[in-house]
């Protein structure tokens, strides 16, 4: 695949969609921490964009060695890739709405902390690593890193907004990152399909 402007939009576009958990929980991190140093603020922002370019490289690398093997599958990962992020999608715009009038709850800021943070905001991230199968390692590692670079700087963003103003975003960050994904979705179907 080539790296032009439609796969630089692309992978922000995901970034985008697959930031909003951890912008959320940034978010709440601000709130718990008003006054956190810049050095705290990059390091939590950079263990979010960290597991958001690592979970799509590790199911990349899982599913292009799977359909190396059973190539017969092929023809199913537009279909894949649109159930997946359509799921994933649905339940951010779910859980958005759902807690749109709910506090977010205050999350400890501790390494360990942090690191379940970071696993539990980016497990979305692992499915995306299915729907971008069709790029060899290069480009699934750039798209990683466009994926990384908006999630850190997403999670800046919360962080600082958290301190100033609190989580009352929170659930319109769900909410916008289940309508991206679900685009990004349905834009993988169609240019799969035709």
């Amino acid at each position: 695949m080539e790296m032009g402007f439609s796969f630089i939009l692309q992978s922000m576009l995901l970034g985008v969609g697959l930031a909003m958990d951890a912008f959320s929980v940034s978010l709440a991190n601000g709130l718990n921490e008003p006054n956190m140093r810049a050095p705290k603020m990059c390091g939590i922002a950079g263990v979010f964009a960290f597991f958001q370019a690592l979970m799509p490289m590790i199911g990349w690398f899982i599913v292009s060695r799977a359909v190396h093997i059973f190539s017969v599958l092929e023809k199913y990962i537009p279909w894949i890739a649109l159930a997946l992020l359509a799921f994933i999608g649905g339940k951010m715009l779910y859980e958005g709405i759902k807690n749109r009038n709910s506090p977010a709850e205050k999350p400890a800021v501790g390494f360990w902390g942090l690191m379940v943070q970071g696993v539990a905001t980016s497990i979305d991230a692992l499915s995306v690593g299915f729907t971008i199968e069709q790029y060899d390692f290069v480009t699934a590692l750039v798209c990683a890193l466009i994926i990384a670079a908006v999630t850190f700087i997403i999670c800046m963003i919360g962080l600082v907004l958290g301190r100033k103003v609190g989580t009352k975003l929170a659930w319109k960050a769900s909410i916008l990152g289940g309508v991206i994904l679900i685009g990004i979705g349905i834009e993988i179907f169609i240019s799969g399909i035709l």
